[in-house]
């Protein structure tokens, strides 16, 4: 079959949520949150490593997301969205702030409470940004170099806007390297070209070829895959409801302006509604 979609959120899970690929998962951190040398991350727990089953693959409202926590106590949380719901921000702070109340338990001393990273990984333009890649902290309003805490981050990684840099560099940014990997149109050319430079990539691609061969997780994929193209439809059909009634709205206000100027039959023909709604404005 066709490469498997490396940003269908079950198969990011198996690529990066597992831990026998959890070497995927450290090299994909260091250069999301570009941690180099000493700074970077060696080893990680991941947590809810629970079984995937196909009523959670069918289930349109489900998160597939990855979670894992540093030897330092830092958690991490990714979620791959490629729907736009318009509520990716509120979404966000809603997550964070359930996994930062997880870190400590009643009663308890609030200094235990450690950092929460969140990283999104979008399928569509959200943020009114030129950049592809955009991170958030608490900073000061006028004092910019003033951070509050260092305990909230925040990502929001945008990959259409990625695909249209006219320029990429992916020689010197493994984080470009890595959004090009997810590329599902990728070309086997340029797909050989990252294998080449990058083993991490190359790793990360192997176990792609390797979870197309099995059963199972192809049936999973093919269920996921309709689940998501169902979500899809629904929110598409939602948003043209919502623009239906917006014009339907705007006719009833262009007709009750001319109610005093033109007749009924006038005014269903210029506006498009029905001479019997028209009426029923002017009664």
């Amino acid at each position: 079959m066709d490469r498997l979609k490396p940003l269908n959120d079950f198969i990011f899970k198996k690529l990066f949520g597992e831990n026998e690929a959890k070497h995927n998962l450290i090299a994909f951190l260091n250069a999301v949150l570009d941690r180099k040398d000493k700074d970077r991350l060696v080893s990680l727990e991941i947590i809810e490593n629970k079984e995937l089953t196909k009523e959670m693959m069918e289930d349109k409202t489900g998160i597939l997301d990855v979670r894992a926590r540093t030897e330092d106590g830092t958690q991490i949380n990714i979620e791959v969205q490629l729907t736009d719901q318009r509520n990716m921000d509120k979404r966000t702070l809603f997550y964070w702030g359930r996994l930062f109340n997880e870190g400590i338990r009643k009663g308890e001393d609030y200094r235990k409470l450690c950092k929460v990273i969140t990283i999104n990984i979008l399928d569509f333009e959200y943020l009114s940004l030129n950049k592809f890649h955009s991170k958030f902290h608490l900073w000061e309003d006028e004092e910019k170099d003033y951070m509050l805490t260092d305990l909230v981050e925040i990502h929001f990684i945008e990959v259409p806007k990625f695909n249209e840099l006219d320029e990429k560099n992916l020689k010197e940014d493994k984080l470009q390297r890595w959004l090009t990997f997810f590329n599902k149109d990728i070309s086997e050319e340029t797909l050989k070209e990252l294998m080449d430079m990058d083993e991490d990539i190359k790793r990360a691609e192997e176990r792609l070829e390797y979870l197309s061969s099995d059963k199972k997780t192809i049936e999973l994929y093919k269920a996921r895959e309709k689940s998501l193209h169902e979500r899809e439809n629904m929110i598409n059909s939602a948003k043209e409801e919502g623009r239906e009634e917006g014009r339907e709205q705007e006719k009833i206000k262009i007709a009750k302006s001319l109610l005093d100027i033109l007749d009924v039959e006038t005014i269903a023909l210029k506006t498009g509604l029905s001479i019997q709604k028209v009426k029923s404005l002017k009664n």
